[in-house]
């Protein structure tokens, strides 16, 4: 009976420590990948028909619209 409950430890014990270790391995990937965009590359406009694009609108039009 002892002999099972320890070997039933030992056996959650290696579990963690492979979760433990792949974890690790995954956090390293992701700070080597280095794939953080650029806030401008996450900004996302609204074009007049409401459609979203990633252009920014005509500054032109814009002011027309704020002076009515």
């Amino acid at each position: 009976m002892t002999n099972r409950i320890s070997s039933n430890k030992k056996e959650n014990e290696k579990k963690k420590i492979s979760k433990r270790l792949e974890k690790q391995k995954r956090k390293n990937e992701r700070k080597t990948n280095n794939s953080k965009k650029s806030f401008e590359d996450m900004i996302a406009y609204i074009d007049e028909t409401g459609q979203i694009t990633s252009t920014p609108p005509d500054v032109k039009i814009e002011n027309k619209n704020h002076n009515i």
